[in-house]
């Protein structure tokens, strides 16, 4: 796939709440061990808003379909989640503009503006046991995979995969941000439930990309 319409952004959205519903009880373990365990619960409700909000009416580029996502979390997903992974979403939306269609390389610089976007709300860093050691690397291989002539698919399954790795990462390290970083040593030996569900929602849209 080279490029991508609204109908097949608007899809690979959608298709984000089945993947959250999916796993929701194991992100709701992982955030019980170190957080107030909702984190689940929080986003297969804020994304089955979101599955309803975009079948109301097709939306008329992909940035306007992201922009209803994002305002879709923020409103309902409580605690930490909404805010940050809203703001992901409306970062990208922004970056995609007016655009009709997009390609790998405006699908990586999306991801890119995503993530720019949860270190300047969350201002955490790499290393700090949050989603960003998901999307960090996740940013990374893409644009990696865009330079290389990747097509979306190709860029979303790089994507996926580093953040995949990253996620897997979080569990030696100890919690410097959020709820987790109350629990010092203690948060050592748990990946971090934001980070996991951010490698999920990435590989979510690279099954879509690739289908």
């Amino acid at each position: 796939m080279t490029d991508c319409s609204t109908e097949g952004i608007t899809r690979a959205v959608v298709a984000l709440h089945d993947t959250i519903q999916a796993h929701h009880e194991e992100l709701t373990t992982l955030d019980r061990a170190i957080g107030d365990g909702d984190h689940g619960a929080n986003l297969v409700r804020g994304f089955a808003a979101v599955a309803e909000r975009l079948s109301e009416g097709e939306q008329p580029t992909p940035g306007a379909a992201l922009k209803v996502v994002a305002t879709t979390l923020i409103s309902t997903v409580g605690g930490a989640s909404g805010p940050l992974f809203g703001t992901a979403f409306l970062r990208a939306a922004t970056s995609l503009g007016t655009a009709e269609t997009v390609t790998a390389r405006q699908i990586a610089d999306a991801l890119e503006a995503a993530a720019a976007g949860v270190v300047a709300r969350g201002k955490a860093e790499l290393g700090d046991k949050t989603m960003i050691d998901a999307f960090q690397p996740a940013l990374e291989a893409a644009r990696d995979a865009a330079g290389s002539g990747a097509d979306i698919a190709g860029v979303l399954d790089a994507a996926a995969t580093a953040a995949e790795q990253g996620a897997a990462a979080t569990a030696p390290l100890q919690a410097r941000k959020g709820r987790a970083s109350y629990l010092g040593e203690r948060s050592v030996g748990h990946v971090d439930p934001g980070a996991q569900s951010t490698a999920y929602l990435l590989r979510s849209l690279a099954t879509s990309a690739a289908s």
